[in-house]
């Protein structure tokens, strides 16, 4: 990944390796993806049957958690690391539908996702893609984007959605959290989901298939054990601890909860102090 700018053309787009971003569009239904993502995908979801519905699940989660922060904690600045290609209900008209005035800044290092971003986003003036490497803490925060449209004396989201394992382990993500943390608002919050698995098997194989697919650019499956260290130092909101997702604040007695033995989405949110 490449804090740097990076041309958005379609003759820069590398459509011969599988992007992250582009197999979770593939996985959501979306049209923004290529032939490689898609076999991709298919590829995962022989080691790991659930991925599709996984993915479906991470997406409510994210939508879940921008209404409940905007909605019952007044959060107004959206800050979404990782945030992947544009498709319904994105953050930005999630915050948007309960106060027009929020602002978001979605980070993403996919140049095919500055395009489609900065397309959709034309027209409102209250959000911004920018093209960084989420692990630049610094030169996100310093963006103009990011110093236009979010007030650091004011709390703030920072979303980690499905995103800290494509960080090795070598550049530590429980660190770049604690970075984030350490530069919002008393009072702002910490989203996190992460893919887990109690099982070994499945922790190396998708691990090996998707670093193997996405040229090295992925971190690993880790356990549950690993994340939970991540929100050292922020007190998590109901229910207290970190679960599977599709079981945070579910939007009514009919949401199904992923049932697997395979990998899971587990997380929740935490506040800064």
């Amino acid at each position: 990944m490449d804090s740097g700018q990076l041309p958005t053309s379609q003759a820069d787009i590398d459509v011969t390796t599988p992007s992250v971003a582009r197999m979770y569009d593939y996985y959501l239904g979306g049209t923004d993806h290529y032939p490689v993502d898609a076999e991709a995908c298919l590829q995962l979801s022989r080691v790991a049957p659930s991925t599709q519905a996984l993915a479906v699940n991470n997406r409510r989660f994210l939508q879940r958690a921008v209404r409940v922060l905007a909605e019952e904690e007044g959060v107004r600045q959206f800050l979404d690391h990782g945030s992947g290609l544009p498709t319904q209900d994105n953050v930005h008209q999630v915050a948007q539908r309960v106060d027009r005035s929020s602002r978001v800044v979605y980070v993403d290092n996919d140049p095919i996702v500055l395009a489609h971003g900065r397309t959709l986003l034309e027209e409102n003036d209250e959000t911004a893609v920018i093209q960084a490497d989420m692990r630049a803490t610094d030169a996100i925060f310093e963006h103009p984007e990011t110093r236009r449209l979010l007030d650091p004396e004011q709390p703030t989201a920072a979303l980690f959605v499905s995103v800290l394992h494509c960080i090795p382990d070598k550049d530590d993500p429980g660190a770049l959290v604690r970075r984030v943390a350490s530069r919002l608002a008393p009072g702002s919050f910490v989203v996190i989901c992460h893919l887990v698995s109690e099982r070994a098997d499945i922790r190396e194989e998708t691990t090996r298939l998707m670093l193997r697919n996405t040229g090295g650019n992925w971190g690993r499956v880790r356990e549950p054990r690993e994340v939970e260290r991540y929100f050292e130092g922020l007190d998590i909101l109901d229910p207290g601890h970190l679960v599977e997702v599709s079981t945070w604040r579910p939007d009514s007695e009919l949401s199904r909860s992923q049932r697997t033995d395979e990998w899971i989405e587990y997380g929740g949110i935490g506040r800064v102090r």
